[in-house]
């Protein structure tokens, strides 16, 4: 058995940076696999012969599993020590990777995607707490930014990575990225994280308030998938939506009367750890859903590869290497709030660059703008993250440390979801109102069509073919108009949540200038 005060004696000071390159490894396996698929959806789609909204279900099915057992963790931890929990869980994603990797049809892949989930969540909340474990309160911040070096540039360089196994090979290879670390992050977990350290009996699950909060996840989110295609008001989702609020009731009730709560209600009592929950699900909400937009705009939009998508988003990634360090030690000594705010002010600035995106707009434009964005990231992630633990006693740490995770991941899940809503439902919108103005009487439509039937005629295409052909590309340009539009809507949405996450964040600053911490 080994405890940490063990395994201090073995290594001594380098212990810390040791365990800190553990948790590293192993959640970059599992955030690899947080952003990667999104440049493979369009693949995933054409492959599988399904909608936007089904495809979407990828992301939105990992995130909630993921959102899920992040409340597992603290009792992982307390049945089964670190050392356990985490080969359990990277083993388990490893089989789900396989499992997406071989997938038949595409239910087959969203399960392998909730497997993966799942064992993610259980992955970064572990993280966490073994990091406030070996760091004293006032190194946390930074310890906090190098770990993050890896877990940012993960999601960065995934997207690159994946695009060259989708264009090389296939989309199915983008699920085996994450094993080769997965198989490190267990050899290393084996050497330098902690054994369990009581020996009596393991403390019983939480198996009421698991169920109930995978009912309130599974119907709301599969509520807000499908409500567009069977309609808003439609039987079928106004059921989903009130199995969705009973489940959560249910589940608040649960956890304030049963013995062994996953989720303690306590730790809201904490005025600036209740304020960081609410910053954190709204910077969840806007994060994952800007990282979802970009993606699928430039392949579906501007025509670009999968490769061209990922290397997009590589230059933000080392950015954020240069940011998270010095980020992290500025969270040891600046009030969480001031980097809190400058960071969502930040992003908002880069989301409403975003809002004037086109077909034209030029690819390292864009690249800027993202890492503009990803400066934001930079600066808020450590001091939140250290800020919102800071506050709570240490035996709340494990708790706290899973439902920040739990609340920032459920964000993510709500905005990828609604997101992908929105987007089909402003495509449509925006399709049947510039439809409504292709009229003969519009000048630029006949021009347009008289142009195109002309070049058509041109090429040698038969008289009775130009019109049609014409009146085709046409139909092509609106549908290319209305779903850019349609993406301006919603970069403009994601600028509006970070904005209002401002006032969250002032309350979290006023409350930390009273003493709390450990």
């Amino acid at each position: 058995m080994s405890s940490i005060e063990d395994l201090f004696d073995r290594y001594g000071p380098s212990y810390r940076w040791l365990a800190t390159g553990t948790v590293m490894i192993a959640t970059i396996a599992v955030v690899l696999s947080t952003t990667i698929v999104n440049v493979a959806i369009p693949d995933v789609m054409g492959a599988f012969g399904i909608s936007q909204v089904q495809a979407q279900w990828l992301s939105t099915g990992f995130l909630a599993a993921m959102t899920a057992t992040m409340l597992v963790t603290d009792w992982a931890d307390r049945a089964f020590g670190q050392r356990a929990t985490m080969v359990g869980a990277l083993a388990i994603f490893m089989a789900g990777s396989v499992l997406g990797g071989v997938a038949p049809n595409e239910t087959v892949l969203t399960i392998a995607r909730v497997i993966q989930g799942a064992a993610a969540g259980v992955v970064q909340p572990l993280a966490m707490i073994l990091l406030f474990q070996v760091f004293p309160p006032n190194q946390r911040g930074a310890a906090m930014g190098i770990f993050g070096i890896g877990v940012v540039l993960a999601p960065a360089l995934g997207p690159w990575i994946g695009g060259l196994l989708i264009d090389a090979f296939s989309w199915r290879y983008v699920f085996y990225l994450g094993i080769p670390f997965a198989v490190v992050g267990i050899l290393l977990a084996n050497l330098f994280l902690p054994a369990r350290k009581d020996t009596g009996a393991r403390p019983g699950f939480d198996w009421g308030g698991m169920m109930l909060l995978c009912i309130f996840l599974g119907t709301l989110l599969n509520a807000l998938t499908n409500a567009q295609r069977l309609g808003w008001s439609s039987d079928p989702i106004l059921i989903q939506f009130a199995v969705a609020v009973a489940a959560l009731a249910g589940f608040i009730w649960w956890e304030m009367t049963t013995g062994k709560p996953m989720l303690d209600l306590r730790l809201f009592a904490n005025v600036p750890f209740s304020s960081a929950s609410l910053v954190a699900f709204i910077m969840g909400a806007g994060l994952f859903g800007s990282t979802y937009l970009v993606p699928l705009f430039v392949q579906t939009i501007q025509g670009l590869t999968p490769t061209q998508a990922g290397l997009l988003l590589m230059p933000s990634g080392f950015v954020l290497v240069l940011i998270f360090p010095i980020a992290g030690r500025l969270s040891d000594k600046v009030p969480a709030g001031f980097l809190i705010g400058a960071g969502m002010l930040i992003f908002a600035w880069s989301s409403w660059l975003t809002v004037s995106v086109s077909v034209d707009t030029a690819f390292w434009t864009l690249a800027w703008w993202v890492v503009i964005s990803r400066i934001g990231l930079g600066l808020l992630f450590p001091s939140l993250t250290a800020g919102s633990l800071k506050v709570l006693p240490r035996e709340l740490v494990a708790q706290g440390s899973g439902a920040i995770n739990f609340i920032r991941q459920l964000g993510g899940a709500f905005g990828v979801n609604l997101l992908a809503v929105f987007l089909e439902r402003r495509t449509v919108y925006h399709s049947d109102a510039l439809t409504a103005t292709q009229t003969s009487h519009n000048p630029a439509t006949m021009d347009l069509l008289q142009t195109v039937a002309g070049m058509a005629k041109a090429g040698g295409l038969p008289d009775h073919q130009q019109l049609p052909a014409a009146i085709q590309f046409l139909g092509q340009v609106i549908s290319i108009q209305a779903n850019t539009l349609a993406f301006h809507d919603g970069f403009l949405i994601v600028t509006l949540v970070f904005l209002v996450a401002l006032i969250p964040t002032w309350m979290l600053h006023r409350a930390q200038r009273k003493p709390h911490g450990i």
